[in-house]
């Protein structure tokens, strides 16, 4: 095991159970959390050194392990590589949502946050306008912070199969473990079963598996939501024929 580095990675989706699930992975007295939640080293913090990022976890007794979530990392388009060249050996994990309750989400969640002032079929007409540039600004520049990119991608966060086939252009499949939110909370104990022997560690049951931050939200009307879910649909076919992933 790894001593003060990180042996896991949470790496997504946002909005998707990122929170719950690595609150429930560090009541396993085997794992130590991070010092700080959401460290965002790899896509918001790059400039700092490693150093900085190991000093972000505890030092670790002998058969511990500790990693971090930071939901961002799925999406950014520089961080798989960034992270490969400092952990080649990284255990990631991903969890993804249906994608159009993700979108909806994320829209109230931005609309809370007080960064979102449109309506959701405004915001959504409007994203790709928003996004214009951005991505490339950040892969040429790697410094560049677009704010739009994390904040206003409401459709583009949910193009699952897009971030998945770019992460794993880089890292070997058998290094994800990919999980639906649905069904972690649907059934806890068995998918959090899943992390633990896909992390390595003994099985571990807790009666503490409640979802944190579950956003309160009407529901769009039936337009939008159709309007969603037909948008989405060739994305989700292409998980299914790619990953055996069904939405």
């Amino acid at each position: 095991m790894n001593i003060n580095k990180p042996y896991f990675l949470i790496i997504g989706a946002q909005k998707c159970g990122t929170n719950s699930l690595y609150k429930y992975l560090v009541q396993h007295p085997l794992i130590a959390p991070s010092l700080q939640h959401e460290i965002h080293y790899f896509d918001l913090n790059f400039d700092k050194d490693l150093e900085w990022y190991k000093s972000q976890f505890p030092e670790l007794e002998l058969g511990m392990i500790t990693g971090e979530s930071s939901p961002y990392y799925l999406f950014h388009p520089l961080v798989a590589q960034r992270v490969f060249d400092k952990y080649p050996q990284m255990k990631l994990i991903v969890l993804l949502r249906n994608p159009t309750e993700r979108a909806i989400s994320h829209y109230y969640h931005e609309v809370r946050l007080g960064s979102e002032f449109l309506s959701l079929k405004e915001a959504i007409a409007t994203e790709e306008t928003r996004l214009q540039g951005e991505v490339n600004k950040i892969i040429q520049t790697g410094t560049y912070y677009s704010f739009n990119h994390q904040h206003y991608t409401y459709l583009a966060r949910g193009k699952y199969i897009e971030q998945l086939q770019n992460w794993m252009s880089i890292f070997p499949k058998e290094q994800f473990l990919i999980l639906k939110s649905e069904d972690l909370f649907s059934t806890p104990q068995e998918t959090m079963n899943k992390v633990f022997h896909f992390l390595e560690i003994p099985t571990y049951s807790s009666e503490k598996y409640i979802q944190y931050n579950p956003g309160n939200y009407s529901k769009p009307s039936q337009e939008i939501y159709q309007e969603l879910v037909e948008y989405f649909e060739p994305y989700n076919q292409k998980l299914v024929e790619y990953m055996r992933i069904y939405f």
